[in-house]
């Protein structure tokens, strides 16, 4: 594997990304030359994780914005308003979606011509990209002192490179931990029920070649048991202003147990998955994804017809079960409202 895998970026007037829904079985770059084409991705789950949701969405409207027809100014930013609507409802969870959205908006609004903006907004999206993969490295950086020689740490779903434009933010520090000569080992959950442990960070530790075990998730009680785990690194969707963190569903019962067998349990993620306006994480909202996803595997029915299915795709981690959340601004720790409070400032 080259040194940062792109996992999303701008490619000669369309934005292409990598089909995650097809690992590990094939690796296929997608090129989408329509936007809407970029909103159905991020629904469908074909580029998934919040800053790669976020690098998407900044891609994806900077790929609208080169399509709009419009005679006036005024005209372009109603169009691309309407644009930007389509990429917010795409996935309510992620916050960095919103900010990439947001930060676009604020740039579209900051060039008021027809002749300037749309390049405007090109560049500014490809920024937000190449930006990614920097943060992602200071995080790596940042959260590779916190890991010990030996250590083994359990990661609960995709934080690497495939859910970023590139290295990775919960897997960014094991890989930066394993470039600085540390002997490590990694226990990836399974987590259904889309298998992003099982199909992604194991396929990415693989061709990293830092050593990886996968195990259903109802076997991480026994493994901290049996004093497996000496810590567990996750990555976020959402962090409220007071440290309470969403996360793919069962992350909750990860941080639980991590308390009980006094591990660590650290979050890493950019300052920009921080919902500074939100108190904690009640507010949080959590995507409710099709019963499809939990009933079958591959197109292969496993539970029987007619059952009720719940398949929240997200759930929250309350701060006190967090031990620090690393950034690229450094390594936060509690109290959090005092510590991410400083970030806002």
């Amino acid at each position: 594997m080259t040194d940062v895998m792109r996992t999303v970026y701008w490619d000669n007037g369309a934005v292409a990304m990598i089909d995650q829904t097809l690992i590990p079985d094939d690796v296929k770059i997608l090129r989408f030359t329509n936007y809407v084409d970029v909103v159905n991705s991020i629904k469908v789950m074909q580029i998934r994780g919040a800053p790669a949701i976020g690098v998407a969405a900044a891609l994806g409207m900077a790929l609208a914005a080169q399509s709009i027809q419009a005679d006036t100014y005024e005209d372009f930013m109603r169009k691309f308003e309407l644009a930007a609507e389509e990429f917010r409802i795409s996935r309510p969870t992620a916050v960095n979606l919103f900010w990439a959205v947001n930060r676009m908006m604020q740039i579209a609004a900051s060039v008021p011509s027809l002749t300037d903006v749309r390049q405007r907004l090109l560049a500014e999206a490809i920024d937000i990209q190449e930006e990614d993969i920097a943060i992602n490295k200071m995080i790596g950086e940042n959260g590779a002192q916190l890991i010990n020689q030996n250590d083994t740490i359990l990661t609960h779903c995709n934080a690497g490179a495939l859910a970023a434009a590139g290295y990775g933010t919960a897997l960014g520090v094991i890989r930066a931990a394993h470039e600085s000569g540390k002997s490590i080992k990694v226990i990836a959950d399974e987590t259904r029920p889309r298998l992003q442990g099982m199909r992604l960070t194991a396929w990415e530790l693989v061709q990293e070649g830092i050593p990886v075990s996968v195990i259903s998730d109802n076997m991480a009680a026994w493994a901290m048991s049996k004093g497996m785990v000496n810590c567990v690194i996750v990555g976020a969707d959402r962090i409220a202003a007071n440290g309470d963190t969403a996360n793919k569903i069962g992350t909750l019962g990860v941080g639980i147990l991590a308390k009980t067998y006094n591990i660590p349990f650290y979050v890493a993620a950019p300052v920009s998955t921080i919902d500074f306006a939100l108190a904690d994480g009640s507010g949080i909202p959590i995507e409710e994804r099709s019963s499809d996803e939990v009933t079958h595997i591959n197109g292969i029915r496993i539970a029987p017809e007619g059952v009720g299915i719940y398949n929240p795709s997200f759930d929250v981690t309350p701060a006190e079960y967090i031990s620090g959340i690393i950034t690229e601004q450094g390594v936060l720790y509690p109290p959090y409202a005092i510590s991410i409070g400083c970030l806002k400032n």
